[in-house]
């Protein structure tokens, strides 16, 4: 079974007008990434996938929320207004594939009535969080309550680590060891920390080795050949490896791509001495069932 713990959904309904096709430079190192994505999008590149998990990001309370162009022809009106509405009406035209994730700012005021509502009324599984995009200490009291709402009704978060390419976002807050903060404090509370925590993966592989509950995705790493064997190393040197989740951060890549990076992640050393990622555990990640581990079978 392959689960994808890391996607976003796409803006469009139907397919993406040419003249609105929007490319993004900064995400990889090794390819520009097509940013803007339709529903068939997204699901041609989820296939190999048994099930994926998505989930948008909120704003912060009173910003403006972006036009997303098009919507004048109708097909964007699905993604305006309230992000989780948008998010449920993509996952209640595929239930068999896809899993709904929340997105919630602590400064809402409305937040913890969102949640009820997304739980209840939308059906969804889970939170997204991004501090650093979203401008909040994730140890501050309004945080602090999702985390015990969530940890009371068994709803995994999954939490934005490390670095970012968005100039307004700070990376502190973003800080992998902050985790662990969260953890002592609500010990049953399933987290995946997003990214492995790059470029900061030994201290998420000390955060995951320490607690039961907390888990890293893989998303977003095997284009970073040399840096994605290091950590995989690191994890497996700090006895992880069974705490890896297979995740994509689509649009960004796809799950052939993460597929066939975590499988060739030996190639930036052949020919060397130096240690290898075993084969069968690569395989475990990949295959791993995550909605087992986070409660979501």
């Amino acid at each position: 079974m392959i689960v994808d713990v890391h996607t976003h959904p796409p803006q469009y309904k139907a397919a993406v007008p040419d003249d609105e096709v929007v490319w993004n430079t900064v995400w990889r190192p090794d390819r520009a990434v097509r940013a803007s994505t339709s529903w068939a999008d997204y699901l041609e590149a989820q296939r190999p996938a048994d099930r994926s998990i998505v989930f948008a990001v909120a704003w912060h309370p009173g910003m403006a929320v972006p036009r997303v162009s098009g919507q004048e022809t109708g097909d964007t009106s699905w993604y305006q207004g309230n992000i989780n509405d948008a998010v449920a009406t993509f996952v209640r035209a595929h239930p068999a594939r896809l899993i709904g994730f929340m997105a919630l700012h602590p400064h809402d005021p409305t937040c913890l009535d969102e949640f009820e509502r997304c739980r209840a009324d939308l059906g969804m599984r889970g939170i997204k969080l991004g501090a650093n995009y979203q401008n909040f200490d994730p140890l501050e009291a309004r945080a602090l309550a999702i985390y015990e709402r969530a940890q009371a009704y068994g709803l995994p978060i999954l939490f934005h680590q490390g670095t970012s390419p968005v100039r307004e976002a700070p990376i502190r807050l973003s800080y992998p060891l902050l985790m662990d903060e969260i953890a002592i404090r609500y010990p049953n509370l399933k987290i995946i920390m997003a990214h492995l925590g790059h470029p900061w993966q030994v201290d998420t592989c000390v955060v995951i080795r320490k607690h039961p509950n907390v888990y890293a995705d893989v998303s977003a790493n095997f284009y970073r050949p040399y840096s994605f064997w290091e950590q995989m190393i690191k994890a497996s040197e700090w006895n992880v490896l069974d705490k890896l989740l297979f995740g994509t951060d689509f649009p960004v890549t796809t799950v052939q791509e993460t597929i066939d990076g975590l499988r060739n992640v030996n190639r930036v050393v052949e020919g060397t001495r130096l240690p290898r990622v075993p084969e069968q555990q690569i395989e475990a990640i990949i295959e791993r069932d995550a909605l087992a581990l986070l409660g979501l079978s």
